[in-house]
């Protein structure tokens, strides 16, 4: 990487031009994946990635550019191209000064200089958990790893090193019973090295994934029609992140593209939720000491008590709306400019018993586990799988469903939801969007949503 009087005068020639700031973004990563598929290994990719992204930007308008290269001379001609956006001329001497970082997430064991042993040992304990288990036919087991070194400076004389390592686990569990077949996925992360995986996690995890698969074997057709919902924890918060989550991003919010845009002060959703975006975590999968333009992580509350609080900001949107950086500004490489992006984001826990959510109920859906979807982010509308669901009948949870999705507006359901409960969880999970794909948790304890159009094979 660059060195400080190198960094300096490359910032200094940026500012020579009609710009009002200058950032460069410089990338050191090491990234390695393993997949294993019934007990033996299949592959072992490793990946080095190293380069540089330089940005220009005046008032609400922006210069950005790359290279693959950390030489001097060749950033050098890259600065001179993008700065030719701005008109203008001026001398301005740039100081730059290093800002101590403080480690929330120390390492023990390094998951990317580990020997493969330890890992393939790893991937096998889940293999092994399951490996005999009734109407499991295939097993596959991913591990994957990064580390990430990362230089930040800019024109306002800040100068910023930071070490981001992180380590997942994907588990899929394939379970058969004649023709039919079904699946089920488990895949937790942390920003942690092999210790993370201490005290049986690739086994749980293994068999979390194949107790869905074989549910879903005596799983009937999901009804559709609208019904009161219960969705549970961890990876249930995936419908907050998307169909709220993204909505609350200053990368739509300040151009006004977000159904709560301008809504500040207002209520968007029951009193009974607490949403918050806390980047601070340690360990967490979401978690970084400072965000990609070189600011704090910090805890951001942005629903209280049903009210919006606050919304995620990065540098350049925060001029639109006249806001301060909230330390949301990520980026999946140098590649991407840096925009307004979410980092471990949940619904707080409640005070309301799980138990209790069933009662009165007479036909229902329980959402155990959410899969994928899709959400427009400007309505807020989306439609969501249901991984593993039950029905709920009479207040008491019946057979087993497939099939099931959830189909509505983000707006829409935070207004009815009317039972938070007490066992908050994260799950992990990658996030996409115009900086490119990043990790983040999602969470929640079980909600109750009081009606929503649940989407199914079976008809009304």
């Amino acid at each position: 990487m660059l060195n400080k009087e190198q960094l300096e005068t490359l910032l200094g020639e940026a500012m020579d031009s009609g710009a009002d700031f200058a950032e460069i973004f410089e990338e050191d990563a090491v990234s390695e994946s393993l997949s294993m598929l019934d007990g033996k290994v299949e592959n072992v990719d490793r990946a080095l990635r190293a380069g540089t992204g330089i940005r220009l930007y005046k008032d609400l308008q922006t210069a950005y550019g790359y290279s693959n290269s950390q030489d001097f001379d060749e950033l050098l001609a890259l600065v001179k191209d993008l700065r030719t956006a701005f008109e203008g001329h001026r001398e301005e001497r740039i100081s730059l000064e290093e800002v101590p970082v403080t480690d929330i997430s120390p390492v023990k064991t390094d998951p990317v200089d580990a020997p493969l042993e330890t890992k393939t040992a790893l991937m096998r304990e889940a293999w092994d958990a399951i490996r005999d288990e009734e109407e499991i036919e295939k097993v596959s087991v991913s591990l994957s790893s990064l580390r990430q070194k990362v230089q930040i400076s800019n024109s306002r004389g800040r100068l910023v090193k930071d070490t981001r390592i992180r380590t997942r686990m994907g588990v899929s569990a394939y379970a058969r019973r004649g023709e039919d077949r079904q699946s089920g996925f488990e895949g937790p992360g942390a920003s942690m090295g092999l210790e993370f995986y201490e005290g049986g996690v690739p086994a749980q995890a293994a068999k979390n994934a194949a107790a869905t698969a074989k549910v879903l074997l005596d799983a009937v057709d999901a009804p559709s029609g609208r019904m009161p919902v219960i969705i549970d924890n961890g990876f249930g918060g995936v419908i907050f992140h998307e169909a709220c989550g993204h909505a609350l991003e200053a990368t739509a919010v300040a151009k006004d593209q977000s159904v709560f845009a301008g809504k500040k002060g207002m209520q968007i959703a029951s009193a009974k939720v607490t949403a918050i975006d806390d980047g601070t975590i340690p360990h967490a999968w979401g978690s970084q000491n400072v965000d990609d333009e070189g600011n704090p992580q910090e805890r951001r509350v942005l629903i209280k008590d049903g009210i919006l609080t606050q919304y995620m900001v990065d540098q350049f949107n925060g001029r639109r709306m006249q806001e301060a950086s909230s330390g949301s500004g990520r980026r999946q490489n140098y590649k991407y400019e840096p925009t307004s992006r979410m980092s471990n984001t949940y619904i707080d826990a409640g005070t309301d018993d799980f138990d209790e959510m069933f009662e009165g109920i007479e036909k229902g859906l329980y959402a155990k586990r959410m899969g994928g979807g899709s959400v427009n982010p400007q309505t807020g509308e989306f439609n969501f799988a249901v991984s593993e669901g039950y029905l709920i009948e009479n207040g008491k949870v019946t057979s087993a469903v497939k099939g099931a999705s959830l189909i509505g507006s983000g707006a829409e359901i935070l207004m009815n939801i009317d039972r938070v409960g007490k066992d908050l969880k994260r799950a992990q999970g990658m996030c996409g969007s115009v900086s490119g794909s990043i990790p983040t948790d999602v969470g929640q304890p079980p909600i109750r949503v009081s009606s929503i159009t649940v989407g199914g094979t079976a008809g009304e």
